[in-house]
Formats: structure tokens, C-alpha cells, sequence
């Protein structure tokens, strides 16, 4: 249990990570879709160099901030997959496009004009993807005549390149079951192909057609249309994707070490990792707070700040203070942003650090 390390502590195993990008690539190699990996899952320019060395063709953020962070490190062919909005963000913006290949999404003619204008300022056209609604509602054009205006509208804006569009279907995370996500991955296909030839047919050239999620990309034998996906948590994975039936225990890189600090009463005991370790996220059909690995009746029941605490049947488990336990999350893509670094592992052995070079780049 990684005695030299101090509790809360979390660490990623390197040959699960390796597996793990090792097994998507392969997957969009055999449909011939590329890969650009959302870097908001891990924040660290160290996995996204491991993430290129296996085949990624580019990398997605979340934010600017983000985009700033491994534009410095480097990283080239960035596609910021988040609306600009504001004078600030865009001299930003400005500044990193000068520096590197980056590309960036619209839904509006009022985040549009901006790009617009930054690309007169700098000289340098701005290549940009039309975001499309995949159903969430959360952003994005509604599929249909007002995507269509809206990309004829948007050809006209002088320094603007339209390089395709994106999409997101959150929705499939409310599915569970392979068929059920099949379903999901055939409509979002559909969709897609229906947007493209709409917009093929008004003149608008799609190079990239972006799409994606985690789940999506493992089930991309079902998936068409698409030119490139954006998943992100695979690189980890977690109790999210265990309870879709996407993966297994095993192939969970990211996990929480946790000292049992208190045993109140019989069948209750408290360790010192809480929300601020953990998260608060839940997962699909799951009421605990992850999922103590080698105890599969021991549940996370409630997590305070600082505090989990654990429910268990006495009669067949124990639990002393000062015994450690391995926790897998129910959602990865929170817990480095949380962390300054991250503790690398390889064989239950320590081997490196791994810096969250992007931690708190949520602006």
C-alpha cells in the first residue's frame, strides 16, 4: 500500500496507462479515425507526450488557460473546445495563435466577430469548428436550417476558416450496457451524417468532423462519419466507465491511497480522503463514492471535506486505524486537478512524479 507515501495519496500506474492508450489507438487505427485526447482529463504535459507518442494526432483542452499551459510546453495542433467570449480571452487567444496551430469553436456570431477580429489583427487566419448540439443542450447550433444559416453567415466573416465541426453526446453516460451504448454511438452516427451532407450541399467542405467521449471511442466499430473523436478519460478510466461495461478493475490506472483514521462504532470506519480527495461526482447507477478495491461489500457511504466514511458488515469485515486501502473513483477526470502531482507507479513500486502542469487552468 505505497507505505512511503503520505495519505491521501494518488497515484497512476504506468502499464495500465500504457495499456490502455495502447488499446485506443489500436481501435481508431482499424476505422481510420484519428485521435486528439482531451487534456482536462489529466492536465499533465508529461501524458500528453505519452498520449502523442501513441498515436494521438493533436490534443483538445478545455480552456485557454489550458491551451496557454501546453502551447508553452510545446504542444502543437491544439483545438480549444470551448467558445471565446470576451476581449480578454481573445487577446489571449491571439497570443497563443501566433505562437502555435490552434483551432477553437463557435456557436455564435458574437464569439465569431471576435475571431474575426483577431485575425486581422494578427494576420493569421482562424480556423474554427462550428459547434453543433448532439442533444445535451449545452451549447452548440440545433441540427437542421439554423445550422445551416449559421455556417453561411459564418463563411462570410473576413479571417475565418471553417475547418469542420464538433459535437458532443453527453448522453450517452446515462446509458449502461453494451447494446444500449451501441444504440447511442449508431444515432450519434446518424446525426452526424445527416449535418454533414446538409452542409456538403450549401458548399461547406468538412475537413474535421469531431466527435467523441470515452465511451464512443471504444465502441468506434459503430461509429461513422467521423473524422477524428476527443476522448479523454480512457487514459485512466474509473467507476464510470466500469459500470457502463466499458472496462474492468484492471484497467483503472488512477487510484486514491486512504488511511483508515477512525472506527467509531462496529461496521463504520472513516478515512482522510473526502470530497477534496475523491470528488463528490457520482456514477451511473452507483451511490457510493468509488470503489475500495479488494472489498467489494465495503461501500463509501458519505464523503465530508476531509472525511470518507465507510459502511461494512463487521461480521465479515475489519477494519483497523492505520490500514490502508486502494480506491478507484467514480470520476478521474477531477482528481488532478485537485493534486499538484500525481505519484507514478509501475509494479506497486514508485517510480517517478508526475506534475499537473494545468492545474487550476479552469479560466
Amino acid at each position: 500500500m505505497y507505505e512511503q507515501l503520505t495519505t491521501p495519496a494518488v497515484i497512476v500506474d504506468l502499464d495500465i496507462v500504457e495499456a490502455n492508450l495502447a488499446n485506443m489507438a489500436s481501435r481508431l487505427a482499424e476505422q481510420g479515425i484519428k485521435h486528439r485526447p482531451h487534456m482536462k482529463t489529466h492536465k499533465s504535459v508529461a501524458l500528453a507526450r505519452m498520449q502523442i507518442a501513441a498515436g494521438a494526432h493533436g490534443i483538445t483542452v478545455a480552456k485557454l488557460s489550458e491551451a496557454e499551459v501546453f502551447a508553452a510546453a510545446g504542444l502543437d495542433n491544439i483545438l480549444l473546445a470551448f467558445p471565446l467570449i470576451g476581449k480578454e480571452k481573445l487577446q489571449r487567444f491571439a497570443r497563443v495563435h501566433q505562437l502555435v496551430e490552434i483551432m477553437t469553436v463557435v456557436d455564435s456570431m458574437e464569439g465569431a466577430k471576435g475571431l474575426s477580429e483577431v485575425a486581422k489583427e494578427t494576420g493569421k487566419p482562424v480556423q474554427v469548428l462550428i459547434e453543433v448540439d448532439g442533444g445535451l443542450h449545452r451549447g452548440g447550433r440545433q441540427p437542421g436550417d439554423e445550422l445551416v444559416s449559421f455556417a453561411c453567415e459564418l463563411r462570410e466573416l473576413e479571417g475565418i476558416r471553417i475547418a469542420g465541426i464538433l459535437s458532443y453526446f453527453g448522453q450517452i453516460y446515462r446509458e449502461k450496457g453494451k447494446e444500449a451504448l451501441q444504440s447511442m454511438v449508431k444515432k450519434e452516427s446518424e446525426l452526424i451524417q445527416r449535418i454533414t451532407d446538409e452542409l456538403q450541399e450549401v458548399g461547406i467542405s468538412l475537413p474535421i468532423i469531431s466527435s467523441g467521449s470515452t465511451p464512443t471511442s471504444l465502441l468506434c466499430e459503430d461509429l461513422r462519419g467521423v473524422t477524428e473523436v476527443r476522448a479523454g478519460n480512457y487514459i485512466f478510466n474509473d467507476v464510470t466507465a466500469i459500470k457502463l461495461g466499458l472496462v474492468e478493475e484492471k484497467d483503472c490506472a488512477l487510484r486514491v491511497i486512504a488511511t483508515v483514521v477512525s472506527v467509531p462504532i462496529p461496521g463504520r470506519a472513516s478515512i482522510d480522503a473526502g470530497s477534496k480527495t475523491l470528488t463528490s461526482d457520482r456514477a451511473p447507477g452507483h451511490e457510493e463514492y468509488g470503489i475500495v478495491v479488494g472489498h467489494p461489500s465495503v461501500q463509501i457511504m458519505v464523503l465530508n471535506e476531509e472525511h470518507g466514511m465507510l459502511h461494512f458488515d463487521p461480521a465479515s469485515v475489519s477494519f483497523s486505524v492505520g490500514d490502508r486501502i486502494e480506491i478507484i473513483p467514480n470520476h478521474a477526470c477531477v482528481i488532478p486537478n485537485l493534486n499538484d502531482s500525481l505519484t507514478a507507479v509501475r509494479g506497486q513500486q514508485v517510480v517517478d512524479t508526475i506534475r499537473v502542469d494545468a492545474r487550476g487552468c479552469n479560466y
